[in-house]
């Protein structure tokens, strides 16, 4: 059997990656054979670095960093990448036609799975930066879904969860409390589903504590990342006499 393609990761919280990575090891198995799964190699610059480019604004430096992590990647082998991160994709479009490898857009999977669900409104939950940018409503545009975010007050203490508490592997009550109302008003507001879109948000959340149908963007990102790297061995299967 034709081996898969190489997994590239470009990670960017521990958090986030490790769930990724741990999603597409556990799920490989169903469609490889026990304990199988494709290669997969990992490359994280600091944390800090992003963030701090983050802060000044400069999505030009964002991209650098990603660049930076997928000719490291290449070099190690990949043969595609993922990044289990919403934020940093606000810089894709200035990074992609310089990559020495293809990228899976988070977003992308998302929206594609949101519009396979019949999604007719859909509440954007990450960090501040993710929030304010156009990741998700110029991706969900294209597939005619509208979104919402929460209110200025409401991102910025989603923000500070994030940042200060689930990056760091923190889980307060109190803080998950907050998500869950962050919401539930959502669905007042008429969404009918909510994304997920920082990548440490379902460490903490989904559908049995969400009064929302979710949307999990890092095991959506491992699947369509899995179905990626064996595709590859049926289409080498097919074209084999």
């Amino acid at each position: 059997m034709p081996k898969p393609l190489t997994v590239g990761i470009a990670a960017c919280s521990s958090e986030g990656a490790a769930l990724c990575y741990r999603t597409i090891c556990a799920r490989a198995a169903q469609f490889l054979g026990a304990h199988a799964h494709p290669d997969i190699v990992l490359h994280s610059s600091s944390l800090a670095e992003y963030v701090g480019a983050l802060e000044r604004g400069d999505l030009p430096g964002v991209a650098q960093l990603m660049l930076h992590c997928a000719h490291r990647l290449a070099a190690a082998g990949a043969d595609f990448v993922i990044c289990p991160d919403n934020t940093i994709h606000a810089a894709f479009a200035l990074m992609r036609d310089a990559s020495p490898l293809p990228w899976l857009h988070i977003a992308q999977v998302v929206a594609a799975e949101a519009k396979r669900r019949g999604v007719r409104q859909a509440a954007i939950l990450g960090t501040e930066w993710l929030m304010a940018s156009d990741v998700y409503p110029s991706v969900l545009s294209k597939f005619g879904i509208p979104c919402q975010v929460p209110e200025p007050s409401e991102r910025s203490e989603i923000g500070r969860i994030i940042m200060d508490e689930l990056v760091n592997g923190v889980q307060e009550p109190a803080s998950v409390q907050y998500l869950q109302d962050i919401i539930a008003r959502m669905k007042e507001r008429g969404c009918d589903c909510a994304i997920l879109g920082c990548t440490e948000l379902p460490i903490v959340l989904g559908d049995a504590n969400s009064s929302l149908p979710t949307l999990d963007s890092t095991r959506l990102l491992a699947d369509a990342a899995l179905q990626h790297a064996i595709s590859h061995c049926n289409s080498m299967s097919a074209a084999q006499p």
